[in-house]
């Protein structure tokens, strides 16, 4: 009987699938689980935007900072404690501004997440959006 090019190539035994999506799952999050904590639910990370100042300027998620990865040291750091969760997210899939960051973070020693999908996946899942060159809040923002 022919097989399907998806089962073609066997699934991965049950445990090592939870093996791997437990490691994606640590090192990553999605637009949705921020924005619900952003919203009134626990905020115990700090979110990043990495992009530049002008991209940020004109839309960015309501609450992140911008910094980008090149102005990340470990003196600028230093302003949060150790342990620390940033969440960082760039332009989208076709930027790897998040992964920088995320990258340079993780060097200086600092827990870090990438927030799948950035402000494309932000703006997909219909959440608004802050402007200008402070955080904004996510209860005064405005649509992008």
């Amino acid at each position: 009987m022919p097989t399907s090019s998806v089962a073609a190539i066997p699934a991965a035994a049950p445990f090592k699938a939870a093996k791997h999506f437990a490691s994606r799952l640590s090192l990553e999050t999605d637009c949705a689980d921020v924005h619900e904590s952003l919203s009134g639910g626990t905020v115990d990370f700090v979110l990043i935007d990495a992009r530049g100042p002008k991209s940020y300027a004109r839309s960015h998620v309501p609450g992140a900072l911008n910094l980008p990865h090149r102005e990340m040291t470990a003196e600028r750091m230093a302003v949060w404690p150790e342990n620390t969760l940033f969440v960082v997210y760039c332009a989208g899939p076709h930027c790897n501004g998040a992964d920088r960051a995320a990258l340079k973070l993780s060097q200086l020693g600092r827990p870090v997440k990438l927030m799948v999908g950035g402000i494309t996946g932000w703006a997909d899942e219909g959440f608004p959006f802050a402007q200008g060159s402070g955080p904004g809040s996510p209860a005064v923002s405005s649509a992008a």
